[in-house]
């Protein structure tokens, strides 16, 4: 049975550990406030702009630029998006298993190849059988705008030179600050929705050609897809860990009210014990002779 300095100390490193994750929740609090205020400021930019690039593509013949044609998947590059930290509860682990299969059905009939951004990411397929063309295992939470314009025009260029067929992307969209949702989408090539063929909305109402506006729009338009993505990742990231640590400071108070329980359970179980003694010896040096 615990003694009662056993159970004290274990309270004192109960109490401990809840000040670090109480600590951490705030951190990430202050992150996710900040990375959510980005997301929504760049919102109406990011959801208008895939129907303008969308319609541009219906419109534009599929050689009005070389990130418009559409082959046969024969080779694939997946970009995976995971955090560098852990402490975000499923955060991670959720979308390294939908990676994974992600990237398994797709190799039964393509060859894979992998642009890994975070370190878990880079850990969890260092060992794997696809290789990885890029790795940003450190501070992806701070990559500037020339790392990811460098990523952007890598992509673009192993597409336009038929190195690559398609460009898909995996990563955790933040939805609500209870859950992010794994999220693989396809990037490349652009594709316009056959349902609107019809639509008025697709008749053609751009100046100048397509060729000038896909040249200068569909680049712009790939990099800020990944800027979106990144900043979609980092809210849902800061999300998950502020949540995880809530939880783990009320598990940690929920811990301290259990041991203080049962640390005033032995307290009282051995006042009792002690009492009992003293009125046992007491009634027995009032039976005792003279």
């Amino acid at each position: 049975m615990a003694t009662l300095i056993d159970l004290r100390r274990r309270i004192r490193s109960v109490r401990s550990s809840q000040q670090v994750t109480q600590a951490m929740k705030t951190v990430s609090t202050a992150k996710f406030r900040k990375a959510l205020r980005t997301l929504h400021e760049g919102q109406p930019f990011w959801h208008a702009f895939p129907a303008l690039v969308e319609r541009l593509a219906f419109w534009a013949p599929d050689d009005a630029h070389p990130l418009l044609q559409k082959r046969l998947e024969r080779k694939v590059e997946v970009v995976v998006v995971t955090a560098d930290k852990g402490l975000a509860g499923a955060f991670n682990s959720n979308l390294l298993a939908r990676a994974q299969a992600f990237i398994e059905g797709k190799a039964a009939g393509a060859d894979v190849r992998l642009v890994l951004m975070g370190r878990k990411a880079a850990v969890h397929f260092k060992k794997q059988a696809w290789p990885a063309d890029m790795v940003f295992a450190e501070r992806t939470d701070r990559l500037g705008r020339e790392k990811v314009r460098g990523l952007a025009e890598f992509l673009m260029k192993q597409y336009a030179f038929g190195r690559i067929d398609a460009v898909y992307i995996v990563y955790n969209e933040f939805k609500s600050i209870l859950a992010p949702v794994v999220t693989a989408a396809r990037i490349l090539p652009l594709e316009p929705d056959p349902g609107k063929r019809e639509s008025a909305l697709w008749q053609a109402g751009f100046e100048p050609g397509a060729a000038e506006l896909a040249r200068f729009v569909l680049p712009l338009f790939f990099e800020s897809q990944i800027h979106h993505v990144l900043h979609e990742s980092q809210a849902a990231e800061h999300a998950a860990r502020m949540m995880a640590m809530d939880n783990a400071t009320k598990n940690a108070q929920e811990l301290i009210d259990d041991l203080i329980l049962v640390l005033n359970k032995i307290r009282q179980a051995g006042i009792t014990k002690e009492l009992l003694e003293i009125m046992t010896a007491v009634e027995a040096l009032s039976k005792s002779p003279g």
